[in-house]
């Protein structure tokens, strides 16, 4: 299967999808799973918030949104993406629109190999997840 990239009510960002395919296959491979179809979409504020209010019941804004549909040792998913949100919090935490970018997306994989975010422990490991795929992803650039 494969990774894929849709828009719904936004422009798809400038980023090299190729190479992010690359990485997060290889992060599946480094977790010794195998790769179903996991759907990046990227939306609008409005266009997350209407998800997170219909399905997960939470009235806010978010950046991301991943729903886990793995079975067995095959990741798949759906991650829903802000890119207003992503553009805000790249101001706010003084990154780059890219940085950041890869940073939800390697957090909706990261959810998909069952990573959580809720305690300070797991939160710390999350980050530093994350950060290592960033890394990857801005050597190549």
């Amino acid at each position: 299967m494969s990774i894929y990239f849709y828009r719904e009510d936004v422009e798809l960002p400038d980023l090299n999808f190729d190479f992010i395919q690359k990485i997060l296959k290889s992060e599946i491979r480094r977790s010794k799973l195998k790769l179903g179809e996991i759907n990046y979409i990227f939306c609008s504020d409005e266009y997350l918030l209407e998800m997170n209010i219909r399905f997960l019941e939470h009235e806010y804004y978010t950046d991301v949104i991943t729903f886990d549909y793995s079975m067995d040792s095959v990741v798949a998913g759906d991650v829903y993406i802000s890119t207003d949100r992503v553009i805000n919090n790249s101001a706010t935490f003084g990154q780059t629109i890219s940085n950041e970018l890869v940073r939800v997306i390697s957090h909706g994989l990261l959810h998909l190999l069952k990573y959580n975010d809720k305690e300070d422990e797991e939160i710390e490991i999350m980050r530093s997840s994350e950060n290592r795929l960033i890394k990857k992803y801005m050597e190549f650039s």
